[in-house]
């Protein structure tokens, strides 16, 4: 599901890696999480070229956890290392988006059927909270907050399949896809599209896992073809390079 609203980011979100939760961290994963949430949820937005230590008074980590952690990023395809000490959010092509169209479209339907033979009442009822908070971020136009309640409304569904390789993959590739979902909530506006988490929570009351299956995948069709139309008006997706 993509945001129907219309209205500029929000303020900066407070990360939810903090407190008490935060300092039973070690240091260089609390950069890694912040820098990743950072990319998830479009903070830096594809295309947008920083410097380590522009990272570092962002964070204000040294230079050896950020290192380590554009490292991680790096490798999982979030980040792009640019010399100079720069790093930046790679813009995606047409083919990467295909890419990313397919390979959501096989894994996160079958999350969604496995999930919908495990789930809970309670379960359920989270989901159900999560999905009304999400309603919430769409009705007052904060960006911020609909992606991580969009975010954690499938992180959540995907956890109750409890197929973690699969849950592993689905992940990597919102790192790839989730920074343009700022941009897609930015230049969309108000739209009248299916509820597809609604159609999906249908399903899990009823134990239904082709119909959960059914809703996730018409969410991600969706939710891809609306980052293939923003990101092309906004002149953010890139050409393939020649290797």
């Amino acid at each position: 599901m993509i945001a129907q609203m219309e209205g500029s980011f929000s303020a900066a979100q407070k990360p939810p890696y903090t407190g008490e939760t935060l300092k039973r961290v070690p240091v260089h994963q609390q950069v890694y999480l912040q820098l990743r949430e950072a990319v998830l949820f479009g903070e830096l937005t594809p295309g947008e070229a920083v410097t380590i230590q522009g990272l570092i008074e962002r964070t204000g980590a040294g230079m050896t956890p950020i290192r380590e952690a554009i490292r991680r990023l790096t490798s999982e395809g979030a980040l792009e290392f640019r010399g100079n000490r720069r790093v930046l959010v790679p813009m995606l092509t047409v083919d990467v988006i295909d890419e990313l169209i397919f390979l959501r479209e096989m894994l996160e339907p079958k999350l969604a059927s496995l999930a919908a033979e495990r789930a809970t009442q309670s379960d359920i009822d989270e989901l159900e909270a999560l999905d009304d908070g999400l309603d919430d971020a769409i009705a007052q136009g904060d960006v911020g907050a609909y992606l991580r309640c969009n975010h954690a409304f499938h992180a959540k569904l995907y956890s109750i399949a409890k197929a973690p390789i699969l849950t592993e993959v689905a992940e990597g590739l919102w790192l790839r896809f989730g920074p343009s979902m700022r941009v897609v909530c930015g230049r969309m506006g108000t739209q009248n599209l299916p509820d597809n988490h609604k159609m999906a929570l249908d399903g899990l009351r009823a134990g239904d896992g082709t119909a959960t299956a059914n809703a996730i995948r018409e969410d991600v069709l969706q939710g891809m073809e609306q980052v293939r139309v923003a990101m092309e008006n906004a002149g953010l997706v890139g050409e393939p390079i020649d290797t």
